[in-house]
């Protein structure tokens, strides 16, 4: 990975993705700096995210592209698969 320190990030979670990870807010160590490596990191740590068919994640109230790159101080958010109707 790109970083050589660990950075503490909080993930607002919802859906599925709260069950998944035990919570709505849950704080992470993470030794990346893009959403790429976050959501690659986060799938291995919580295997099932990744069965979810989509799941994005956002930065500061705005969808991420994968290369984005993460600061401590923004606030993250993973959006899981909507059901419409």
């Amino acid at each position: 990975m790109a970083c050589a320190y660990y950075m503490k990030i909080q993930i607002r979670t919802f859906g599925p993705a709260r069950e998944i990870m035990g919570g709505g807010l849950v704080e992470v160590s993470f030794p990346g700096s893009t959403i790429d490596e976050l959501r690659a990191m986060l799938v291995s740590t919580y295997p099932a995210l990744g069965r979810l068919h989509s799941l994005l994640i956002a930065v500061n109230e705005v969808y991420a592209p994968d290369e984005q790159v993460l600061q401590p101080t923004d606030t993250i958010a993973l959006i899981p698969p909507v059901n419409g109707g």
